[in-house]
């Protein structure tokens, strides 16, 4: 089992920048990928990135790609999250989540969730 915590959410303002963590625990040797993804009120859970545990290779959803950056430290088992010109639309309860397998990372089959970190963009 693995467990996720997401740290880093808060209130900022337009044009702001904020970097979120998400940092597993437990059997952290079997970890593939992670995401991040992104809910805000009334509104479907939205994809955000993707990262390559191992490679570290990335890749960012259309309506974030341009401002934002997403790394990972093996060491410390985190994933982070870096935004930069926030806007109030990227407002919303931000989770990570994680694959244990190859097979699991490239059916989008999630192993673990954390319990979500809330980021709050003020106009």
């Amino acid at each position: 089992q693995v467990r996720l915590v997401e740290s880093g959410g808060r209130l900022v303002h337009t044009g702001e920048s904020l970097l979120l963590s998400c940092e597993a625990s437990g059997r952290t040797s079997n970890l593939y990928g992670m995401w991040w993804f992104r809910q805000a009120p009334g509104k479907e859970r939205e994809f955000v990135g993707t990262i390559n545990w191992g490679g570290g290779g990335t890749w960012l959803g259309d309506t974030v790609k341009d401002r934002c950056t997403m790394s990972r430290d093996i060491a410390k088992n985190t994933m982070y999250l870096r935004m930069s010109n926030l806007k109030p639309e990227d407002t919303g309860v931000y989770y990570c989540a994680a694959a244990l397998s190859a097979e699991n990372y490239f059916n989008r089959q999630y192993d673990a969730w954390g319990q979500g970190t809330q980021v709050t963009v003020s106009s």
